[in-house]
């Protein structure tokens, strides 16, 4: 049967991944993104390649009134949304109190409260019909402190709880919210953050890797899955939780200054 998925942050990055896996598997999209022209090509590459339907809409995840909006337009427009993959997202490199503010005001208002709203307008709608599955895009930053991305790695942190927390109120019924949490991920996100000139950007994995792990454990209806990981990055993932708060906020510090 044919799925139609709504994918923030689809112009590019993991985002383009993610549309371009869904519409390889003869699934329609509802393509969201602030860059219109980005969007009129991934548009153009999917419906020729794949002949599939791609919906685009231009909205800014900054404006509060997102959500609500791209809801509404898809419901005046009687398409039905069967995948929620919240992929948007943005950091930023600098100690907290020397950041420019507002642009971390609108990095917690894309990367939590815009996620947070719009898997709240479409959930009534999947479980009331027992069927959808959510991906949220977390990091792999979540499950650590992170000086010198404190915002970021916190709105990450977020998004690992959020999902853990959805995901069991949803047993028992057929709707799914799983949780991808990529380390470095090579796409044009590491450059605009600055992220790309940290110790901790090292060795960056394939947006399409990361996708195509993410987009199969939210199919299999996973909870969470770590995506994007050589073997060593892994291990110190699972050392972490056994090093003493200040032990792991120092090693994580000399890992996110900028060089």
């Amino acid at each position: 049967m044919k799925t139609t998925a709504l994918i923030t942050g689809a112009a590019s990055g993991i985002g383009k991944e993610f549309s371009r896996i869904h519409a390889a598997k003869g699934g329609d999209i509802v393509a969201v993104d602030m860059n219109a022209e980005g969007l009129k090509s991934l548009k153009s590459e999917l419906e020729n390649q794949f002949g599939t339907t791609v919906y685009t809409i231009v909205k800014n995840l900054t404006e509060l009134s997102a959500p609500q909006e791209i809801y509404d337009e898809l419901k005046n427009s009687n398409i039905k949304i069967d995948y929620l993959i919240n992929n948007a997202g943005f950091g930023g490199v600098g100690a907290f109190h020397e950041r420019n503010w507002n642009t971390d005001l609108a990095m917690i208002q894309v990367n939590v409260l815009a996620l947070t709203a719009l898997t709240r307008q479409f959930l009534p709608d999947f479980i009331a019909r027992d069927s959808g599955k959510i991906l949220n895009v977390s990091s792999t930053v979540s499950l650590i402190p992170g000086p010198f991305q404190a915002v970021y790695f916190a709105t990450k942190a977020f998004v690992t709880s959020f999902n853990r927390s959805i995901y069991g109120e949803l047993s028992g019924t057929n709707v799914s919210s799983t949780a991808v949490l990529p380390g470095a991920t090579k796409t044009a996100f590491g450059d605009h953050s600055g992220m790309n000139k940290t110790a901790i950007y090292k060795k960056p994995a394939s947006a399409a890797d990361v996708a195509l792990e993410g987009y199969n454990a939210m199919e299999k209806g996973e909870v969470e899955v770590i995506a994007g990981l050589g073997f060593n990055q892994r291990l110190e993932l699972r050392l972490a939780p056994f090093l003493s708060a200040k032990s792991l906020i120092n090693r994580i510090k000399k890992q996110s200054a900028v060089n």
